[in-house]
C-alpha cells in the first residue's frame, strides 16, 4: 500500500496490493451551469466546499466527424463559486435527482455507501451502508431505481430512490465495476479500461461496446460517467481530464481540463488531493456537478 509518513492513502492502485482496508476521506463538489457560450462549474473540496467555476464552451454537442484534431474542442475551467461537503465521504459516484438533491456513492472498504445529500446545506440525509467487503463506485439513475456498481467485483446493486433500501443485487459484463450513466434507456458502463459498454437495464446483458481511441491511441482508465446533452462523459482516473464520448460509436468529441483546479488547490495550500471523481448533469439547468477526491490526515 502505497503510503505517505505519518498518512496513509488509499487509492484503486495502492489497493491492488492490500485490500480490504479503510482510511478516512474527504470529497469536493463541482457545480457547473452552462450558457449559451460559457458553463459553470462548482467544486466541493477539502475544507468541505464546492467551488464553482467558469469555461469557455462554443463547441457544445458538436460532431468529431472524421477529423482526429481535437485542439479546438479542448477547454478550461476558472473557480467562482462553493458549496458545501461532508469532509468524510470519498465520492465516487455522483447524480443530481433534481429540488437541490444529490445521490452520491462513496467508497473505502468498511466506508462504502449510498447517501441522499442536500445540495445547498451538504447534509446527509438518508444513509445506506455497504457491506464491509465491497468497495462503492460508480451511481446513476433510472426511473425510480438507483444503480450501483462496486469495485473489483462484477456485483452491482438497485436501490429505492424513495428510501435507499437495497432492491437487489445483479451480475453485469463488465471486466469490473468504475462508473455508470443512463440516457434513460440504456446504462452506460466503464470498467477501468478504454471500453464504454452499453448494457441493458433489465438483463444487465452488454448489448454494444466500444474502444475509445485519441488520435488512434486508446484512452485507459475510463472512470466516472455521465450522459449530458447526446453525450457521455467520463472522467479519465489518474488526471485532470473528463472525455466527451459519443455513445454511438466511441469516438471522441473534446476534452474538459481541469488543470487549473489542481494548481488552485496546490496553490492554496491544500494536499492529499487525490483524483478527479464524481460528475453529475442537471439537465433541466444545465448545471453541472463534480468532485475532487482528497484525504484528510488520520
Amino acid at each position: 500500500m502505497a503510503t505517505r509518513s505519518p498518512y496513509k492513502r488509499q487509492t484503486k492502485r495502492s489497493m491492488i496490493q492490500s485490500l480490504p482496508a479503510s482510511s478516512s476521506a474527504s470529497s469536493r463538489r463541482r457545480f457547473i451551469s452552462r450558457k449559451r457560450f460559457a458553463m459553470m462549474i462548482p467544486l466541493a473540496l477539502l475544507s468541505g466546499a464546492v467551488f464553482l467555476f467558469f469555461m469557455p464552451f462554443n463547441s457544445w454537442g458538436q460532431s468529431s466527424g472524421s477529423s482526429l484534431d481535437l485542439s479546438h474542442r479542448i477547454n478550461e475551467i476558472e473557480v467562482v463559486a462553493e458549496f458545501p461537503h461532508d469532509p468524510d465521504a470519498f465520492t465516487q459516484g455522483l447524480l443530481y435527482a433534481g429540488n437541490d438533491t444529490l445521490f452520491e456513492s462513496t467508497g473505502l472498504y468498511g466506508k462504502s455507501s449510498v447517501r441522499k445529500v442536500d445540495l445547498r446545506t451538504g447534509k446527509v440525509e438518508i444513509l445506506e451502508k455497504m457491506d464491509n467487503t465491497y468497495f462503492g463506485e460508480g451511481l446513476t439513475l433510472l426511473g425510480e431505481r438507483l444503480f450501483q456498481v462496486a469495485w473489483l467485483t462484477n456485483t452491482g446493486f438497485t436501490y429505492d430512490l424513495r428510501n435507499l433500501s437495497k432492491v437487489k443485487p445483479f451480475k453485469h459484463h463488465m471486466k469490473d465495476g468504475w462508473g455508470l450513466a443512463t440516457d434513460g434507456k440504456a446504462l452506460f458502463g466503464s470498467d477501468g479500461t478504454s471500453t464504454l459498454y452499453r448494457m441493458d437495464p433489465q438483463t444487465m446483458k452488454v448489448t454494444d461496446k466500444h474502444i475509445v481511441r485519441y488520435n488512434g491511441r486508446e484512452v485507459r482508465y475510463l472512470n466516472e460517467l455521465e450522459y449530458i446533452n447526446n453525450e457521455v462523459w467520463a472522467n479519465v482516473w489518474q488526471s485532470d481530464c473528463i472525455a466527451r464520448i459519443s455513445p454511438k460509436d466511441g469516438s471522441l468529441l473534446g476534452w474538459i481540463l481541469l488543470s487549473k483546479l489542481s494548481r488552485g488547490l496546490l496553490k492554496s495550500g491544500h494536499r492529499g488531493i487525490d483524483v478527479l471523481n464524481g460528475i453529475a448533469w442537471d439537465s433541466d439547468k444545465q448545471r453541472l456537478f463534480g468532485n475532487k477526491s482528497c484525504y484528510h490526515p488520520l
